[in-house]
């Protein structure tokens, strides 16, 4: 893949910054704007979108996060408009199935699951609608929209399902335990007046590219992270707003992290409880054949789940 292809078009993310870029938009300074938290003393705001695989890469990133620093962190989740449509054709790329076999590397990449098949058996016509449908969520449950992203970004990614069929999303929905029919009213009303606002504060903050995160603190000081960063670029970013910011310690045992995140790869799991990455893997395994979890396995890599999940953990 060449970068002239990567510039132009919006799902040819480039590894080397981990960032999914919107085409036409200028590359400007982003400057942020005085937006105050009255919960928590580091507020992000996080401009992302249900098909972006530079956002599915940091989900390790994003996790280890909320459990070391959710006392001091809000997360408000904003959708950007990855992909309004085919109607452009720019950098070679013009029909969806050029896609697949740049998630294929992506999926290396970022080792995380992905399975660029879905562009070849069922490829999406849109983000807009599975970005619709999060922003619907929201007005019921801002916990349970969190999971219904992450369970359509499983569909798209792992199981190739074509997240803008309202068939995908409503079984998502119903996964989290999400009222679907109420869903389906705002998402056909409501929901759309919201997604254009959420287009609006990312055209007004200058975004361009996803994932983009937007950390500020309560006396206006502000820190930008831009595009798949390590760990520490996070961590960085909230100490550096709230110095005094505690680490919470949490408990990395395997049984407590399911119960959390219904949901794992292994390098989350390698992530989350410290385990190395060449063993994570074997572990989650150990744990599938002893019938304590059950695995998805796809041809770039796995996820594995609680065989029993009797209840959703809020986030």
């Amino acid at each position: 893949m060449s970068n002239e292809t990567a510039k132009y078009n919006p799902l040819l993310c480039d590894p080397e910054t981990g960032l999914c870029e919107i085409p036409g938009l200028k590359d400007e300074r982003l400057s942020v704007s005085k937006v105050q938290s009255e919960v928590k003393p580091v507020k992000i705001i996080y401009f992302t979108d249900p098909i972006c695989s530079s956002c599915w890469g940091i989900e390790p990133q994003l996790r280890k996060l909320k459990l070391e620093y959710g006392n001091n962190i809000e997360v408000e989740y904003r959708m950007g408009g990855l992909l309004p449509d085919w109607s452009y054709n720019s950098g070679g790329i013009s029909q969806p199935s050029d896609v697949a076999r740049h998630w294929d590397e992506v999926s290396t990449h970022y080792d995380m699951p992905i399975d660029g098949d879905v562009w070849l058996e069922d490829p999406l016509n849109s983000s807009y609608p599975p970005s619709i449908a999060f922003k619907a969520t929201q007005l019921q449950d801002n916990d349970k929209a969190i999971l219904f992203l992450r369970e359509v970004r499983e569909m798209v990614f792992l199981q190739k399902k074509n997240i803008a069929k309202w068939e995908h999303m409503a079984t998502a929905a119903e996964n989290v335990g999400l009222d679907v029919t109420k869903l389906k009213s705002d998402y056909e009303n409501q929901a759309k007046i919201l997604f254009e606002e959420d287009l609006k504060l990312a055209k007004d903050y200058g975004v361009r590219g996803f994932p983009t995160m937007f950390f500020e603190g309560q006396d206006g000081a502000e820190e930008l992270v831009y595009g798949s960063k390590p760990y520490a670029f996070y961590e960085m970013a909230v100490l550096k707003l709230q110095p005094n910011a505690v680490k919470t310690e949490y408990s990395k045992n395997w049984e407590t992290l399911f119960s959390k995140y219904q949901s794992l790869t292994a390098k989350e799991f390698a992530e989350l409880s410290g385990t190395p990455r060449n063993e994570s893997e074997q572990k989650l395994n150990d744990l599938a054949l002893k019938e304590s979890l059950e695995k998805l396995t796809t041809k770039n890599g796995a996820i594995w789940k609680l065989r029993h999940i009797k209840k959703f953990l809020p986030l």
